[in-house]
């Protein structure tokens, strides 16, 4: 389920959790908020990067574990198997 983060639209009017920020789980189907839940002062959402569990390399190591090999081409049509 993804977390979004929202922050209030006017700082001087909002509670300590959303002039701040806050973050809440929401299925892709529920609606966005435009009330904080605290104050129900107004609200938008934050665009966030999305967060990447694994880089290339852990990759590479997951898929060497897993039985694969890296090979190198060494003439046409041939293939030598590196490890």
């Amino acid at each position: 389920m993804p977390r979004y983060v929202y922050e209030a639209c006017d700082g001087a009017k909002s509670c300590p959790k959303c002039r701040n920020g806050f973050e809440i789980d929401q299925s892709l189907k529920d609606p966005k908020l435009d009330h904080c839940p605290y104050c129900r002062n107004p609200v938008f959402r934050v665009i966030q990067a999305p967060g990447l569990a694994h880089s290339k390399t852990d990759l590479h190591y997951r898929a060497k574990r897993a039985g694969f090999h890296t090979l190198k081409k060494v003439d046409n049509g041939t293939f030598e198997k590196l490890y």
